[in-house]
């Protein structure tokens, strides 16, 4: 039972961090340092990863309507063009990221998932977002509507999300980032994020039960499925809420939040050590 509540705590913090640009995988592995789940490490690793289908289908509930291509209402076309243009913008948006990071995975995972690593990224990453909204101060935005995005665009925002491999950086605060100086408002960059999101996360679920294999014992199983479960509901809420806040507000209280978290988690350690 109690290593269910541990699952169920870390599905709060996916389901918090993931939409949030503040690395959930960066929290999942500051939070490990703290609350270790009784199990292997290989089942640790799959489980860093697998969990955000929990949350990636957070996504496509919330969005269905925007990102289903068919239609099955009478009156209506039953192939909604500007859905599967929408579509093949986000396959551009993910080759980047499956061009690079599959290669490279094993050797961030192993190399680069520790606190050091994700402390500099959250501190680094916060003073882009300072840096880079007040830059955008009174700024007017060129792409507004979801319409509007190109194929370049698509593949420029692409292209930051490779720097999502770094542990800490978090996906979507990469893709925000990529977005904004794309010229895509807050809105546009963070719900492109989302979309991007969906193959990029099946995939790489898909690629570490691969690696792991499918024999799970009843515990695990029943981790995974919690773990899951926790992060779909609160991704939930997360998601109306920054979508909500966005309108309103810009990124700077992330970037501050990133670099005091990265501070006071690189000061605990130093008093460790």
């Amino acid at each position: 039972m109690f290593e269910l509540l541990k699952a169920a705590f870390l599905g709060v913090v996916e389901g918090i961090t993931e939409w949030l640009p503040i690395s959930s995988t960066g929290h999942m592995i500051l939070v490990n340092e703290f609350v270790k789940l009784n199990v292997s490490e290989e089942f640790w690793n799959m489980f860093l990863v697998v969990i955000q289908l929990g949350a990636i289908l957070a996504v496509v509930v919330i969005y269905w309507n925007k990102i289903f291509p068919f239609s099955f209402k009478k009156g209506e076309s039953f192939i909604k063009k500007d859905i599967f243009q929408m579509w093949f913008k986000i396959i551009v948006g993910v080759l980047p990221a499956a061009i690079i990071g599959i290669p490279l995975d094993d050797f961030m995972e192993e190399h680069l998932s520790n606190y050091q690593v994700v402390s500099i990224a959250l501190i680094v990453y916060g003073v882009v977002f300072i840096v880079m909204e007040n830059r955008n101060k009174g700024k007017r935005f060129e792409i507004t509507d979801m319409s509007q995005m190109t194929y370049g665009t698509a593949l420029k925002i692409g292209c930051f999300q490779v720097l999502s491999l770094i542990p800490g950086t978090s996906r979507s605060g990469s893709t925000i980032i990529g977005g904004m100086l794309s010229g895509a408002s807050r809105t546009v960059a963070a719900e492109f994020t989302f979309y991007l999101a969906i193959p990029v996360m099946f995939g790489a679920s898909f690629l570490k039960l691969l690696k792991f294999g499918f024999s799970f014992t009843a515990m695990e199983v029943s981790i995974l499925a919690v773990g899951m479960i926790v992060a779909f509901g609160v991704s939930i809420l997360a998601i109306r809420f920054l979508m909500g806040y966005i309108k309103k507000y810009d990124f700077k209280a992330f970037g501050y939040y990133r670099i005091v978290l990265g501070a006071l988690v690189l000061g605990y350690f130093a008093l460790l050590g």
